[in-house]
């Protein structure tokens, strides 16, 4: 830490994703910061175990390649995005379904095409299981993978209901972020009966999709913020970070100037000339930025509004062998237990578990039952179709304040600049999303340019958040 009389232009507080994004926008321009983190790491609810080889994810929120920010924030330029296999798999009434995978440019006609094609292509038997694990392959950057065809799947309803899926996730990714934000505003379980589908596509895919886009199983998010998502996910690919959640904190700490970031720093009180820290004092400064999560930011500054949160529960196996052939994320759609989504996470990123081992994250959402340890291996056994008693538990990650919750009506820019010299940011300020903490750490850090009279070093149009 610098001694108590030294003074920095500005104080970040708080080391997530959304504080470091900031804190390269204001280097970038000159003005000399320090990021003080309490915790001995970065990176926040963004953080990744390591156990025997195996780096599991605190919370495993989803990304998507078309997230503006992943672009646009400087020190992530080696950030290697890890896709899943293209379409997602529904398990319904005891089988897989799968759903094609969207594309932006994909007309009504070209969706009825490609529905069919699908419906009467043949099955794939499942491969023999002569080993776990799959070979390493290439990492993401800008062109998809080939895809494979997914073992014992059928198409999500007929050719024409494919049709109707795609031709809507074609329409929503053309259309404008601005004219989404601007349709009528409800909860998105009722937005989703306005779509024009059969029950049974809302029920067997939307449904269980926007779940997991936004950690919400009951649905009660903005259906702006759930538009977001779906327009987020027909324009991309859903993916994962290479290494683990933590790999984003951690490129954008290391591009920092050397010294910049300070972890085991508890802050007790601020102001917007002054940061007293419990361990070394003050520190006195022209402003101050708080990148903490809400409740922390409201207890620092008494009046912050904190919101309803969604708890996620993140459970990691290692199973003797692939439950399933391909990098596919897998929805439950008939809600029959307690794990609203799952993965064989080393197909899609080898490198989160060891040479030749297995490892299967599952979500739960909302409050985990009581009998967690039986419930979910019982749940992922009908999913998978396979027996998972001889599955090894690794890690139970349970965050009860996960993920901000927004309920319509959810104001998309909540204000980052308090009064001058004072700012804050995160994704409780914009969508709850990685993009949105990303988005928010830019938008703070401009203001703070903007009272400090420093034109930002990248003039880049400002982009929406996704959600």
């Amino acid at each position: 830490m610098p001694e108590p009389a030294h003074h920095v232009d500005v104080v970040i507080v708080g080391a997530g994703v959304a504080g470091l994004s900031a804190a390269h926008r204001l280097t970038s321009a000159g003005v000399t910061t320090v990021v003080l983190e309490a915790a001995p790491y970065v990176g926040g609810r963004m953080s990744t175990e390591k156990v025997d080889g195996f780096r599991l994810d605190r919370i495993g929120q989803l990304l998507t390649t078309s997230y503006p920010e992943l672009r646009h924030t400087p020190g992530l330029d080696a950030l290697v995005l890890r896709p899943f296999a293209p379409g997602l798999l529904v398990h319904s009434a005891g089988r897989h379904h799968r759903v094609a995978e969207p594309s932006a440019g994909r007309s009504a006609r070209g969706a009825l095409t490609a529905a069919r094609a699908l419906a009467s292509a043949p099955r794939v038997p499942r491969p023999p299981r002569t080993g776990p694990g799959s070979p390493p392959r290439p990492p993401f950057r800008t062109a998809p993978r080939p895809s494979r065809p997914l073992s014992r799947t059928a198409p999500l309803g007929g050719a024409l209901d494919q049709a109707r899926l795609g031709a809507a996730l074609a329409r929503i990714a053309a259309t404008p972020v601005r004219r989404l934000l601007a349709r009528p505003e409800l909860p998105a379980a009722q937005g989703l009966s306005a779509r024009g589908l059969p029950a049974r596509t809302i029920e067997g895919f939307l449904r269980p999709l926007l779940s997991a886009l936004l950690c919400d199983p009951d649905l009660t998010t903005s259906s702006r913020c759930a538009d977001l998502a779906l327009h987020a996910f027909a324009r991309g690919r859903l993916c994962l970070p290479e290494g683990g959640a933590d790999a984003l904190p951690e490129l954008l700490t290391a591009a920092l100037p050397p010294g910049t970031v300070r972890t085991g720093v508890r802050v007790t009180s601020v102001s917007a000339n002054r940061v007293t820290t419990a361990e070394h004092g003050e520190l006195s400064c022209a402003g101050v930025l708080l990148a903490t999560d809400a409740r922390a930011a409201a207890e620092l500054l008494p009046g912050l509004r904190v919101p309803p949160f969604h708890p996620v529960t993140v459970v990691h196996h290692a199973a003797p062998e692939p439950p399933l052939a391909e990098p596919a994320l897998l929805l439950d759609a008939d809600r029959r237990g307690p794990v609203a989504h799952t993965a064989v996470v080393s197909h899609v990123d080898p490198t989160r578990a060891p040479a030749g081992r297995t490892l299967v994250s599952s979500t739960v959402l909302g409050t985990p039952p009581d009998d967690l340890d039986r419930s979910v291996p019982r749940h992922l056994a009908e999913l998978y179709g396979t027996p998972t008693d001889r599955w090894e538990l690794l890690a139970v990650h349970h965050t009860r304040e996960a993920v901000p919750a927004m309920p319509p009506p959810h104001d998309l820019r909540r204000p980052v600049r308090l009064l001058a010299g004072l700012y804050v940011c995160g994704d409780h300020r914009d969508t709850s999303t990685v993009q949105g903490a990303l988005h928010s750490g830019r938008r703070a850090a401009h203001a703070a340019l903007a009272d400090l009279g420093i034109q930002p070093a990248a003039t880049e149009e400002s982009l929406p958040a996704a959600a």
